[in-house]
């Protein structure tokens, strides 16, 4: 399978989508977005999977962005000062440019990695969800 197709838990996480059915959207706006950068639906609009299983569901995925973040600055300001011979002090600050301007796509990023390691692809979720709702409405 390949790495970054759909079906793939990388597929979710950098496309933002759902993890069950890889379809729908987990955010309100889009990745760059400054305008409700934080607002995460409430329910995929494919399958209907809750993002929000739990109050402080992604308190974990806060982990997981300091050491995603941690290492990829240590790495950054490596490459800018050590291997390209920038000063220490132009590598920063290209460094908190970039940063400032993902900001909001790192967020995202570790939320989508906190929720696939606990909700498997279901290719069949959203036919899945179309039968319980025809069954609600049959009630």
């Amino acid at each position: 399978m390949p790495l970054f197709k759909k079906g793939s838990k990388l597929y979710s996480v950098f496309a933002l989508k759902c993890p069950r059915c890889h379809e729908g959207e987990t955010f309100e706006t889009g990745s760059w977005s400054f305008v409700k950068p934080f607002d995460m639906l409430q329910r995929c609009p494919k399958c209907q999977l809750n993002y929000f299983p739990e109050p402080g569901y992604y308190y974990g995925a806060m982990f997981i962005s300091y050491i995603w973040t941690g290492w990829f600055c240590l790495l950054f300001v490596a490459l800018f000062h050590w291997i390209l011979g920038w000063s220490q002090t132009a590598a920063f600050g290209l460094l908190i440019v970039f940063l400032v301007v993902n900001f909001v796509y790192i967020f995202r990023i570790s939320r989508l990695m906190w929720i696939n390691i606990n909700v498997k692809y279901d290719p069949k979720a959203i036919e899945k969800a179309q039968l319980k709702g025809q069954e609600k409405q049959n009630r």
